[in-house]
C-alpha cells in the first residue's frame, strides 16, 4: 500500500505520500488508516515517524484521532483551509476590514447561488434562523444567530469549497465579527438597518431573485465597511 522511505525528515515523505493518496483518489473522507505497526512496516519507518506524520496531519486537518478507534482521514473538516488562512492573515497583519472584504466577495457569489438551489426545507430554516434573530435580545445569542445565518447560506449554495472557506473564515473572525458588530450597534440607537439588510437578503434567496440576493449581501457589507470606517 505505501512505498518505503529512506531521505531525511522521514515524517515528512510519510505525510506527503498520505496527502498524494488522498488526491489520488485512493483515500477517501473517513477511511480508516492502518495501525502504526502496520504503517511502519509498509513505510519502512520507526513507529516514531508514524506519530509523529499523523500528529501534522491531525494539526492541518487531514487526519482525526478517534478515541480507541483509530486513526481516519477528515470529514466534513474545514480546518486544513482555516490554518493556512489563519497563518497568513496574522503574518501578514490583516484587518478586521480585509476579512469583511473576502467575505462581501465569497458571500455574494453564495448568495445567488443559494437563490438557484434552495429547496422548500433550506427556505424554512433560513426563515427560522431570521425569526429567532429578529426576536432575540440576547447579544450573545444575536451574534451566534448571525453568524449561522450567513453560514447557512453557503451550505445552501450547494458548493462544498465555497462553504468550506467560509467556514474558515469564520473561524478567524469570530471574534472579530463580535467586536466589529458591537461597535456598529452602539452607533445606532437600534440595530433595524443590520435587521432590515439579513431581511431583505433572506427574502431574496427564499424567493429565488439572484440579483437582488447578491445586491442585498453587496449592501449588507458595504453598511458595515463604511460604519467601520468612519
Amino acid at each position: 500500500m505505501f512505498i518505503p522511505v529512506q531521505n531525511k525528515r522521514i515524517y515528512q515523505h510519510v505525510v506527503e505520500q498520505i496527502q498524494k493518496m488522498i488526491l489520488d483518489g485512493r483515500l477517501s473522507s473517513g477511511d480508516r488508516l492502518p495501525s502504526e505497526r502496520t504503517m511502519a512496516e509498509q513505510f519502512a519507518v520507526s513507529r516514531n515517524s508514524v506519530r509523529e506524520a499523523i500528529r501534522t496531519l491531525e494539526i492541518i486537518g487531514i487526519v482525526e484521532s478517534r478515541q480507541g478507534g483509530g486513526n481516519f482521514i477528515a470529514t466534513g473538516n474545514n480546518d486544513c483551509l482555516f490554518e493556512p488562512l489563519s497563518i497568513m492573515f496574522k503574518l501578514n497583519s490583516g484587518k478586521f476590514t480585509d476579512l469583511l472584504e473576502l467575505r462581501r466577495s465569497l458571500e455574494i457569489e453564495a448568495a445567488s447561488l443559494a437563490a438557484q438551489r434552495i429547496t422548500g426545507q433550506d427556505a424554512a430554516r433560513l426563515k427560522s434562523l431570521i425569526d429567532e434573530l429578529k426576536q432575540t435580545d440576547d447579544e450573545a445569542r444575536s451574534i451566534e444567530l448571525d453568524k449561522q445565518f450567513h453560514l447557512l447560506i453557503a451550505e445552501i449554495s450547494g458548493n462544498t469549497l465555497l462553504s468550506g472557506f467560509l467556514h474558515a473564515i469564520s473561524q478567524i473572525v469570530e471574534q472579530a465579527v463580535r467586536d466589529g458588530r458591537k461597535y456598529i450597534l452602539t452607533s445606532f440607537s437600534n440595530n433595524q438597518t443590520l435587521m432590515r439588510l439579513h431581511q431583505e437578503l433572506c427574502d431574496a434567496i427564499i424567493s429565488k431573485n439572484v440579483e437582488v440576493a447578491a445586491a442585498a449581501v453587496q449592501s449588507h457589507f458595504d453598511f458595515i465597511l463604511e460604519n467601520l470606517r468612519k
